[in-house]
C-alpha cells in the first residue's frame, strides 16, 4: 500500500502477509484501551492483511467466548477507539474475531480455535502472539508455547517489563530465545511508536541547521521529563514489584535518551538505528544513587494492595552523563512520576549561551534569563517549539521573550496518523524490528541501573497534583526544569 495524503505516517505501507494474531490478555486493560481499538483502526485504513483471524485468549474463569469476545471488542472500541464504529468498518472486523481460553497447562481449547482458523484462512499464514499479560506469567505462557508447538515459526510481541534486574533480563531471554529465534521477538515501547519521537530522527537528521549544533559545543543540558496525573489505578500488584525507575525509566526514558543521543546512523533500518542506539548505552555511565531523587505520593500506602509501610517509588528523578565526545560534559535530566500536575511527554534541549553575551536579565523584559530552548512536546497528536528573545517595541532595546512552534493538529489530517500501539502492530506484522528494543540493549540498561537498585535513596513524599518532592530542582541547578510553564509562545493545551 502506498498512501500519500497529507499527515500520513509512511509513504509505504506494506500490506502485512495474512496473520493469525493471537492475543494473551484479551480482556485486559491494556487490550481494552490500546490493542483492541488500534487493530480496528488498522482494519478501517484498509493496513490489516487480505485474510486476517485474531483470536483473543485469557483464563477460562469468566471466559466470554465468541459472541461475548465480540460484543467486548465493540464496546472497546466505543469507548476508546479514534474511528466511527460504523457497519461498513464494523463488520468486516468483528467476523474475523474469536476466543479461546487457555491456561499454560490447559491449552487445548486455544489449540482447536488455531487449528480452525488457520483451516479457514488455507494456505500459509504467519502467527502473530502477542503477550498482554502480568511478567510472572511470560514464562509459563512461553513455555507452554513451545511445548505446544505454537510458537513454532511464530513471531512473539511481548510487553515490559523484561526483567527486573540483569540476571532475570538474562534469564527472560533465555526463555525466549528457548522458543523464539531473537529475530522473531518483538520487545515493545509504546514510546518508540509515538509519530512525534520518530520525528525527532527526521528533525535532527533532516534539517542541517540541527544536527551541526546537536552535540556538547552547543547544547548546555537535556530534559526527558513525562509526569503522569494518573495514580496507580488499582495496580497495585503490579506496582508495587516494579516502582517508577523500572516502570518508566529503564523502559521508556532510557531508550528516548537513546534516540535523543546516538550517533548518524548508515541508513534509517532497524539494524544501523539499533547499533546506534545501543552504543549510546554503552556510553551512558552507571546510574549515580547520589545524583537521583525517588518520591512516593501521599495515600500510596493507603491504596487497596498496597503494603502500609511500602517503600516503594513513585516518582524518580536522575541525572544521566554520555561518556563520548559527542555529550561529554552535558547532563541528561530525567523525570517521571504519578499523580503529579500535568501529563506530558515533553523532550527539551536547551543551548548553551552566545559566547558574548551583550544581554543580561536587566536588558529583558521578563527580568530573567531566557535560554534558547527546542521542545519537543510527544503527547499526541505532538509539536516542536524553539524558543529565543527578540527586540521589544519601542524606543530602547530589551529583549522579549519569543518562540516558534509547529503543532501537528494545526499542520497535518492528525487521522492519516497512527498512535503509538498501531503502529508498531503493523510494523510486527511487517516484520520490521525498527521501533522495537533489543536484548543487548535491555541487559545492558539493568547493567548500569544496578548501583541505584543496590542502593536506593529513601523516597521523599510528595503531594498529589505536584511536581514531585522538594530536592528534585538540585538535579538541574543552576537551571530550572523547563515544566510546569513553557517558556514563550502558545501554552500547551493538555
Amino acid at each position: 500500500m502506498t498512501t500519500t495524503g497529507p499527515g500520513s505516517w509512511a509513504v509505504h505501507s506494506p500490506v502485512p502477509e495474512d496473520q493469525l494474531l493471537i492475543l494473551f490478555g484479551a480482556t485486559g486493560d491494556l487490550a481494552k484501551r490500546k490493542l483492541l481499538p488500534g487493530l480496528f483502526h488498522l482494519a478501517a485504513a484498509g493496513m490489516m492483511p487480505a485474510r486476517y483471524r485474531i483470536i483473543g485468549s485469557g483464563l477460562p474463569y469468566n471466559a466470554p467466548g465468541t459472541d461475548g469476545f465480540r460484543a467486548h471488542v465493540r464496546s472497546a472500541v466505543e469507548d476508546y477507539g479514534r474511528t466511527g464504529r460504523g457497519a461498513g468498518s464494523w463488520e468486516p472486523f468483528a467476523v474475523n474475531l474469536d476466543f479461546a481460553p487457555a491456561t499454560p497447562t490447559e491449552p487445548q481449547a486455544l489449540l482447536d480455535a488455531v487449528a480452525r482458523a488457520e483451516h479457514d484462512l488455507g494456505g500459509k499464514v504467519q502467527r502473530l502472539i502477542y503477550l498482554a499479560v502480568p511478567p510472572d506469567a511470560f514464562v509459563a505462557t512461553v513455555r507452554m508455547l513451545g511445548a505446544t508447538g505454537l510458537g513454532t515459526g511464530a513471531k512473539l510481541v511481548i510487553e515490559k517489563p523484561f526483567g527486573h534486574d540483569l540476571d532475570s533480563a538474562k534469564a527472560l531471554n533465555r526463555e525466549l530465545r528457548a522458543v523464539f529465534a531473537e529475530d522473531r521477538i518483538y520487545r515493545i515501547d509504546h514510546f518508540l511508536g509515538k509519530e512525534a519521537v520518530q520525528n525527532i530522527l527526521a528533525f535532527r537528521f533532516g534539517n542541517g541547521l540541527f544536527e551541526s549544533v546537536w552535540n556538547a559545543d552547543h547544547i548546555d543540558h537535556v530534559q526527558i521529563d513525562v509526569p503522569e496525573r494518573l495514580s496507580i489505578e488499582g495496580r497495585a500488584d503490579f506496582y508495587e514489584q516494579t516502582g517508577a525507575f523500572r516502570d518508566m525509566v529503564v523502559t521508556h526514558l532510557f531508550h528516548l535518551l537513546g534516540f535523543l543521543a546516538m550517533e548518524a546512523p548508515a541508513r534509517l533500518d532497524a539494524a544501523s538505528l539499533h547499533e546506534q542506539a545501543e552504543g549510546v548505552f554503552q556510553a551512558l555511565n552507571p546510574v549515580d544513587p547520589a545524583r537521583t531523587v525517588l518520591g512516593q505520593y501521599d495515600g500510596y500506602t493507603a491504596e487497596p494492595g498496597v503494603a502500609t509501610d511500602s517503600t516503594v517509588e513513585t516518582f524518580a528523578a536522575l541525572t544521566m552523563e554520555i561518556d563520548n565526545r559527542r555529550w561529554a560534559g552535558v547532563p541528561f535530566h530525567l523525570r517521571t512520576g504519578k499523580a503529579m500536575a500535568q501529563s506530558r511527554h515533553t523532550v527539551t534541549l536547551t543551548f548553551t549561551k552566545a559566547p558574548q553575551d551583550l544581554f543580561g536579565p536587566a536588558d529583558c523584559t521578563s527580568g530573567r534569563e531566557a535560554p534558547n530552548e527546542l521542545i519537543f512536546e510527544l503527547s499526541d497528536p505532538g509539536s516542536i517549539s524553539i524558543s529565543f528573545r527578540t527586540k521589544a517595541p519601542g524606543a530602547d532595546t530589551r529583549l522579549d521573550d519569543a518562540s516558534l512552534n509547529f503543532h501537528y493538529a494545526d499542520s497535518f489530517t492528525a487521522a492519516h496518523g497512527l498512535l503509538g500501539y498501531e503502529r508498531l502492530l503493523h510494523d510486527a506484522m511487517t516484520g520490521d524490528h525498527t521501533l522495537f528494543t533489543q536484548a543487548g540493549g535491555i541487559e545492558r540498561l539493568w547493567e548500569i541501573s544496578a548501583p541505584l537498585l543496590a542502593h536506593p535513596p529513601v523516597p521523599l513524599p510528595y503531594r498529589k497534583g505536584s511536581w514531585g518532592p522538594s530536592g528534585t530542582d538540585r538535579l538541574v541547578a543552576p537551571a530550572s526544569w523547563h515544566l510546569p510553564e513553557p517558556r514563550g509562545g502558545r501554552p500547551w493545551q493538555g
